[in-house]
């Protein structure tokens, strides 16, 4: 489990360098005094909901070992690691967290929880890894007498392992790094590696639609994805028999990107491939965004095959947020930083690596060696950890994400900073917004922003204020309210926008379908 009030391992956590603490008080007048949070002792949350008779019948489910209404438990599930989720466990007033935890051992112990809380009148969140940042966790207990928190952290098997076909059935309690060695211990690996990887489940990356920082070359996770098994109060859903077929629209669709609002997705079938036997790095400079975008594009329209490819834009480059271990320190002078890497056979690794650097190189790319790429790749996991010491020393920090066509990429990146800019300035302080493409389709990319911003006032309502800026410009632009971070609550009431009245239809529709009384994840995904 991460920790209560922070991302991930608190032995990973890092104090801000004297660099990082100039750049605050030079650019957003922060002094880095720490801010006043409680602690765990000191926090208190709302009494669980659930009577005796509803505990006594969830045991009779799980065993009584895999029921708990400890405090400590709740509060470790009381939300995602969204900043509005950390700026809420700072709250010294009553927290709302589940009223209980439910860890169910298998896919009939899940059926049986849905059918008791459906009985019960008993709302049911999925709890995976505990990585959502967009409020997709929310103990929402709508018109409900209580919620529990339904954890999948015992359907953590490595079911089957199809070494022909290259496929593998994960349980969808696995961790990332679980799935990676269990999948290694045979030769093989899934290869999804987003920024949540040490902590999020293998459910999480299908119930949101992940898309990981190797997804140039093995895909997102929705790609990935052969098959999957989902629990729900209506029955259960057996999906996907072949590596193609035209038996009608795709349900496994329905599941995928649904987060838990239809079903339990339990297990999931994916493809793999082997180990790589070799790797290879390199980074590279350009003179600035557009130049360096317009390479990125020429890469991903020929398809020379990079397993990773990103750009950082000027701003992110020069405080070299893409190299998280000297954040801070200058590093890479001007320009942009991009970072390619190849995986596979040493030949196949070789001619794509080849032709990769030729175009890049044509397309006004100056090779910087490997030494920023490999920085990168080892310090590609840490960037929570500076937004938790950012939050305590007064910083408002957050990161979006949304994505376009290639012919509107600039348009997109200037109106997204222009709005989140132009809010928080009117909050009372200047903003630093980075950016860089995160991943590349050969139609557009994905655009991610890190906001960096003074804590004034109410810095709950601040940001949203700020996200809601900038989801307004995103929609104006015609870009998508999100590419990989999920709906969740966060991004809900724009989800209209996006897919029109009759798409909201249809996702009710489903939901009646497979959720009748509605006690999957309620105040989540659906308008």
């Amino acid at each position: 489990m991460m920790q209560w009030n922070a991302w991930g391992d608190p032995a990973a956590a890092k104090p801000l360098s004297p660099a990082i603490r100039a750049l605050l008080g030079q650019a957003l007048g922060i002094d880095g005094a720490d801010i006043d949070e409680p602690t765990l002792e000191q926090v208190r949350l709302r009494p669980s909901a659930l009577s005796p008779a509803d505990l006594d019948g969830l045991s009779a489910v799980v065993g009584a070992a895999n029921v708990t209404t400890d405090d400590q438990a709740r509060l470790l599930r009381a939300g995602g690691k969204s900043t509005l989720d950390l700026l809420r466990r700072r709250d010294f007033g009553v927290q709302d967290a589940p009223d209980a935890i439910v860890l169910p051992g298998g896919d009939r112990d899940v059926a049986e929880v849905l059918r008791f809380c459906g009985e019960r009148s008993i709302a049911v969140v999925p709890f995976g890894g505990g990585t959502s940042v967009v409020g997709g966790l929310d103990p929402t207990r709508g018109d409900f007498k209580a919620v529990v928190s339904l954890d999948l952290r015992r359907l953590d098997e490595l079911h089957s392992l199809d070494e022909v076909s290259w496929e593998a059935e994960l349980g969808a309690g696995l961790t990332g790094p679980d799935a990676e060695r269990l999948l290694g211990e045979r030769g093989f690996s899934l290869g999804h590696f987003p920024q949540s990887f040490c902590f999020a489940t293998i459910g999480g990356f299908a119930a949101t639609r992940s898309s990981g920082q190797d997804s140039a070359g093995y895909g997102r996770f929705d790609d990935m994805v052969r098959g999957l098994r989902a629990v729900t109060p209506a029955g259960v859903l057996d999906l996907g028999r072949a590596p193609a077929s035209a038996a009608g629209p795709d349900l496994r669709q329905l599941l995928l990107g649904s987060e838990g609002t239809f079903g339990i997705i339990t297990r999931v079938r994916v493809r793999v491939h082997p180990v790589p036997e070799a790797t290879r790095y390199e980074a590279w400079s350009f003179p600035d965004f557009a130049t360096g975008a317009d390479a990125l594009r020429a890469v991903a329209q020929t398809g020379t095959g990079p397993t990773v490819i990103r750009l950082s834009d000027e701003a992110e480059t020069g405080v070299n947020l893409a190299t998280t271990e000297s954040i801070g320190e200058q590093q890479v002078t001007g320009g942009c930083l991009a970072i390619t890497a190849f995986e596979g056979t040493e030949a196949h690794v070789a001619s794509r690596h080849a032709e990769t650097r030729d175009l890049l190189a044509a397309s006004g790319g100056t090779s910087l060696g490997e030494g920023p790429a490999r920085a990168w790749e080892h310090g590609r996991f840490n960037a929570p950890y500076l937004r938790d010491a950012l939050l305590s020393a007064g910083a408002l920090c957050e990161t979006l994400e949304t994505a376009t066509n290639w012919s509107n990429v600039a348009a997109l990146k200037a109106a997204v900073t222009e709005a989140l800019t132009g809010s928080l300035a009117e909050s009372g302080t200047p903003a630093l917004v980075l950016c860089h493409i995160s991943h590349v389709y050969p139609t557009g990319a994905s655009l991610y922003f890190t906001v960096v911003a003074a804590q004034r006032g109410n810095p709950i309502e601040q940001w949203r204020n700020a996200k809601a800026a900038a989801s307004e410009a995103m929609l104006r632009s015609g870009a998508t309210i999100t590419h990989h971070h999920a709906v969740g609550a966060d991004h809900r009431p724009w989800m209209r926008d996006e897919i029109g009245d009759l798409g909201v239809t249809v996702l009710r529709a489903v939901k009646e379908a497979l959720d009748p009384a509605g006690i999957l994840n309620p105040g989540k995904l659906i308008p």
